[in-house]
């Protein structure tokens, strides 16, 4: 049977599988259950099945006495923003991220515009499980609002950390591949309004992705092409609900997702004021470190997770911070990884010099990381975490979310997946070669423990 993942993100499955009316009808009472009545906002991304589930939360949401506003095809930090700026009691999002077409998938918003906390999301899964739902005699109405994203850009626009008349003067010409999902429209749009050429790739809305959804430097090769033929000045791509937010540079080279937030921040205290603490999760690149050292800024990190940050930026009262998967978060827009806050970032970086995207890149380290996974199918992950922790002395230690070692100039992590039976191990190092050692050694005792448990 095809699998339903339910986790800290929401849940996602098969669409008409494992992902179903019921899943949906059960889940989105849950989460009422938890809101004050009032309105929830729904919305989803380009998937076509998307569309008659939207039916489904509508008709769920009335019958509990909600009032709907149906945002159509929007990106997920859109619709942050919007429950945010509008005070609604939530948020639901029709989206399995970065999964392929056939997926689909629930994200929860709280009042605030941020995703359900870990403590909040488990007691929706288990009001879920147990079919409990709100108790209310008055019937919703619905609203249909498709422009709404609109107010999105406006405030982008007016951020206070970007100089929109600078980058206005260099029209850029910027291809955008949007993978044919929720930032088709919003992405050209803004750059629109800010003098920008536009080439789209990939930006029709219908859900077909043409290429491999996340926005990882082995599936922009059509980007990459594209941005060489039509000698633009950078290439920007997105995940199917465009949250994060990867560049090709001038000459269709991939800078790969982590040097996205990198840049963010080293645009944004070029020109702002604040000397807050940047807020980034224990898997990030070093780059946004080397940003963050630039400017005398303290660095801090969480455990994994989009709402691990936002607690911690919370905490730290962060003005920016994100994941290195091409997630920048923005206080002064919303508490949550935006590709169209990175958009404008990026531009209002690249506008303070007169650097190709190249030159740029070549002004920060060349760090090696190294993204790899191992089957743990039957095995104890803590026993292996444990295991990986007693064959390490030198480097400093962090098990707030598995193991993270940390060496002068490199770092391995190693956690178990919320969502399969793996471990994942991040590394990074200044040096490839200086880690293989120690990657060989962890995927070892992992080999090790799979023979003892046969």
């Amino acid at each position: 049977m095809d699998p339903l993942i339910r986790s800290i993100s929401g849940l996602r499955g098969i669409a008409g599988t494992s992902f179903n009316n019921e899943i949906i009808i059960s889940h989105v009472n849950a989460f009422l259950s938890l809101q004050k009545i009032g309105t929830i906002l729904v919305a989803r991304d380009g998937r076509p099945h998307g569309k008659n589930y939207l039916n489904i939360c509508y008709e769920t949401i009335k019958n509990a006495g909600f009032n709907v506003v149906d945002c159509g095809i929007i990106p997920t930090p859109t619709a942050q923003f919007l429950v945010k700026q509008h005070k609604y009691s939530g948020g639901i999002l029709l989206t399995a991220s970065h999964n392929p077409t056939e997926w689909n998938g629930l994200k929860f918003l709280d009042n605030d515009g941020c995703f359900l906390n870990p403590e909040k999301t488990k007691i929706l899964l288990d009001r879920a499980d147990k079919n409990i739902h709100p108790q209310n005699e008055i019937m919703g109405n619905i609203l249909h609002n498709e422009n709404a994203w609109i107010s999105h850009i406006n405030h982008t626009l007016n951020l206070s950390c970007i100089d929109v008349k600078k980058i206005k003067s260099r029209n850029f010409k910027v291809v955008v591949d949007a993978v044919n999902s929720a930032g088709s429209t919003i992405i050209p749009y803004l750059l629109n309004e800010l003098n920008c050429e536009v080439v789209k790739l990939n930006c029709n809305n219908d859900g077909y992705f043409s290429r491999g959804p996340e926005p990882i430097p082995e599936n922009l090769k059509l980007l990459s092409e594209k941005v060489i033929k039509e000698k633009a000045d950078f290439g920007l791509a997105t995940d199917p609900d465009a949250d994060r937010l990867a560049i090709v540079d001038e000459n269709g080279k991939p800078l790969g997702e982590e040097f996205t937030l990198a840049l963010a921040i080293d645009g944004y205290f070029q020109n702002a004021n604040s000397k807050n603490a940047v807020v980034v999760n224990l898997s990030t690149s070093m780059l946004s470190e080397y940003s963050c050292k630039k400017h005398n800024i303290k660095l801090l990190r969480s455990k994994v997770g989009e709402i691990n940050v936002v607690e911690e930026m919370i905490v730290q009262n962060s003005d920016i911070g994100g994941e290195g998967n091409g997630g920048v978060i923005l206080k002064e827009s919303h508490l949550g990884r935006d590709s169209v806050i990175a958009t404008v970032l990026t531009l209002n970086r690249f506008a303070m010099t007169s650097q190709m995207a190249s030159e740029i890149r070549q002004s920060f380290p060349n760090y090696k990381l190294i993204k790899d996974k191992v089957s743990i199918s039957g095995l104890d992950p803590d026993k292996i975490l444990n295991l990986i922790n007693s064959e390490f002395f030198e480097p400093k230690k962090d098990m707030r979310d598995g193991l993270k070692l940390t060496w002068k100039n490199k770092w391995i992590h190693i956690r178990k997946s919320n969502t399969e039976p793996i471990m994942r191990i991040y590394a990074e190092s200044e040096n490839e070669n200086d880690l293989i050692r120690h990657l060989n050694l962890i995927k070892t005792i992992i080999d090790k423990s799979r023979k003892e448990t046969v």
